[in-house]
């Protein structure tokens, strides 16, 4: 049976120990706990109190504050007894990552601490070490010796603990051996729940994060296979994707990642981490969570399951034709621009206006100056559109073809132009039956596995299998649609029928920020696990009517979803999505953290500050971080870092290399505009 998803038709969580956090429960079939993380100075008693309190109104189940010291450590009990006076019971998370004593001070106060096993005892100075076995043995017992006693002190106090492995600050000495891999990441938790256990402490939660969410979900997967096959048994996850920026984007990588392990049933309590004020975070977390309640979602309990190889990974159904400890896309033909090593192309959704004009498709990325009877295209530029029924009185920009229905497609292709610019979608079945279709290119939609059909209702398959002209678009209808879809896939990879795939999202959902985690959540989990060669996305008529109307009544911009056409929104949520699973890169991609009171200069305002002059250098990653804990190891997968390194002063990187030292804050961002330039990846704005 599959570990991390126990059926492809169903949504099941899976089984974990249960964990007490104060009076909060954590796993074993508990509620999707949320949670977030103050950006104040610990030291600043009030504001952190104040800005906890914001936090848990806003419906944090768990605050984390973090004490990079004995002196922040401390503290917490002034925090959590100002807390407790105002009424306030919720659970308290220290956070810890250099400092073992802090960590022991802060166990005896807190419900809770995290430790970084890359930087708790190991140290990370970017040094290439080999290790013999010996040498790597005495190292795991120098581990065993400084991370008992926090263990001890622990299991006395009935203080919770998360393992909190990062991918960008993995140590040195783990770095030597599994190098910068999902594996290293697992390994590095591992060896700390090893220590936990032998001294009968399990009150545990473990997390494996990353900036990169191919990375973080192949490590969370990977964890727990290990933990089966090591103890048989599973501790509850926090879900997070580390430095995941602000706004949109922030969002959208946090969904894609998070949503994919969700979907899958993993996850016991969750943290998104934006470069915003942290009572901010928790909407998100709750539009995440809430499609797995009870009222929205079939939970199916099922009991701890026989722990399996990679290599036989099975469902209940069948073993998955691929493996989900690795990104490898499915092997497809090209159809026209759309399969085999083209990027994934947009399909943008104009169906539901009722006049299509050259002014919609500037929604699309296409603008267009009568002037000069010339089209601008943008980076975000849609690949195709579908219009339903009409067809349209313009003519088209070079790159832009037209999807539409195939009477509409008929009356459009008479002419010459036409024929290369218009292709017809059919439904399965009637592509079978259909008298005429296009030379060129076929659309054709499958409902997988909704809940009158089952396989057996599939035999059309073969008459399209492998046909050079047809591009299948997968949806589903059924309440696990990501699932489905994914059996489909299944089925596909089985009866080795290779047309490429265009995953197509419809979103019933009310509010822009729920269609954005919707929309992310179902197609991320799929690109992530190299399914798919193209997206569409798409509302219904109600959601569509309110977005409409959100936009028209939205025009002074404070509302960056609502403040966007629906055609609009949806095109830049399509390319937001293929940015953030890494499958096609259309711009600027920022690695930002989330601040915390270990930040050295003001966070939300330098992340604006960069981007407004460096958004249009198209496929650059930048990471912007607030200190050294993660900062430096995040330049592994950035092309430069702007890192605090003291107050009022920057350190510059070049992947993982220094460039510059102690930069003045008020020059930083020219400085980083130098750099650029120096290594060739400056252009100027048009």
């Amino acid at each position: 049976m599959h570990l991390y998803t126990a059926s492809l038709t169903e949504y099941k969580r899976l089984a974990t120990k249960e964990v007490k956090i104060g009076d909060l429960l954590l796993g074993n079939f508990n509620p999707i706990r949320v949670q977030t993380m103050t950006t104040t100075d610990t030291m600043d008693t009030i504001a952190t109190v104040e800005q906890s309190i914001r936090c848990i109104e806003a419906g944090a189940e768990l605050v984390r504050i973090t004490a990079p010291s004995k002196k922040e450590a401390e503290n917490l009990q002034n925090i959590k007894d100002e807390l407790r006076k105002r009424g306030y019971n919720t659970p308290l998370v220290a956070d810890i990552h250099f400092t073992p004593n802090a960590a022991e001070i802060a166990a005896r106060i807190v419900e809770k601490v995290r430790v970084n096993p890359g930087n708790y005892v190991d140290k990370k100075k970017f040094e290439q070490i080999e290790y013999t076995d010996a040498e790597y043995l005495e190292e795991i017992d120098r581990i065993r010796e400084r991370f008992t006693p926090l263990v001890k002190i622990c299991r006395e106090h009935g203080t919770a603990m998360r393992i909190g492995t990062n991918h960008g600050s993995l140590s040195d000495r783990i770095m030597s051996r599994y190098g910068d891999t999902a594996i290293g990441m697992v390994e590095s938790a591992m060896e700390f729940l090893r220590i936990a256990r032998a001294e009968s402490y399990h009150n545990i939660v473990l997390s494996m994060k990353s900036s990169n969410p191919q990375v973080m979900v192949q490590a969370y997967r990977l964890l727990i296979q290990h933990m089966f096959d090591e103890f048989n048994e599973c501790y509850p996850l926090h879900l997070g994707v580390t430095e995941a920026g602000d706004g949109e984007d922030g969002r959208v990588k946090s969904a894609a990642g998070i949503g994919t392990l969700l979907e899958d049933g993993i996850g016991d309590t969750v943290r998104v981490s934006l470069t915003e004020d942290p009572e901010l975070e928790i909407p998100v977390c709750r539009d995440l969570v809430k499609r797995y309640s009870v009222h929205s979602r079939q939970s199916t309990v099922h009991s701890n399951v026989p722990p399996v190889s990679e290599k036989s990974f099975q469902t209940k159904e069948r073993a998955l034709p691929y493996s989900p400890f690795e990104y490898k896309r499915r092997e497809t033909f090209a159809v026209g621009n759309i399969g085999d090593k083209h990027v994934p192309v947009v399909v943008a959704d104009l169906s539901k206006l009722k006049h299509i004009t050259v002014n919609e498709l500037e929604h699309v990325g296409y603008k267009y100056d009568a002037v000069t009877d010339k089209w601008t295209i943008a980076d975000m530029a849609a690949d195709y559109i579908f219009t339903g029924n009409q067809t349209l009185s313009f003519e088209l920009p070079g790159t832009l073809k037209v999807i539409a229905y195939p009477e509409a497609w008929k009356t459009a292709a008479v002419t010459a132009a036409g024929e290369q610019k218009y292709f017809p979608i059919f439904m399965d079945s009637g592509f079978a039956e259909a008298d005429t279709k296009s030379d060129l290119l076929n659309f054709v939609m499958i409902d997988c596995y909704n809940d009158d059909v089952t396989i057996n209702d599939y035999t059309h398959l073969d008459a399209l299998a492998n046909d050079p002209t047809v591009v299948l678009c997968l949806s589903s209808t059924n309440k696990n649609a990501m699932q489905s879809v994914r059996r489909m896939f299944v089925e596909l990879m089985e009866r080795k029928i290779k047309n490429p795939v265009v995953l197509i999202t419809d979103s019933n959902w009310q509010s822009a920020d729920e269609h954005l985690i919707h929309y992310s959540t179902e197609c991320g989990a799929l690109l992530l696990d190299g399914l798919g060669d193209g997206i569409c996305l798409g509302m219904s008529s109600e959601s569509y009517s309110l977005q409409a109307a959100s936009f028209s009544q939205n025009t002074t911009g404070r509302n960056y979803l609502s403040n966007q056409s629906p055609e609009q929104f949806i095109n830049n949520t399509a390319f937001s999505i293929l940015q953030a699973t890494r499958t096609r890169i259309s711009k600027t991609e920022y690695i930002s953290c989330p601040s915390c009171g270990r930040t050295l200069f003001d966070l939300q305002e330098t992340t604006a500050k960069i981007r407004s002059v460096t958004s249009h250098l198209k496929g650059v990653k930048i990471a912007i971080m607030g200190c050294i804990v993660n900062g430096p190891g995040e330049m592994a997968d950035a092309d430069f870092g702007y890192v605090g390194s003291g107050p009022g002063k920057i350190t510059l990187y070049k992947g993982k290399e220094v460039v510059k030292r102690s930069v003045d804050s008020d020059v930083a961002v020219n400085e980083l505009i130098n750099l650029l330039k120096e290594n060739d990846a400056w252009v100027e704005p048009a």
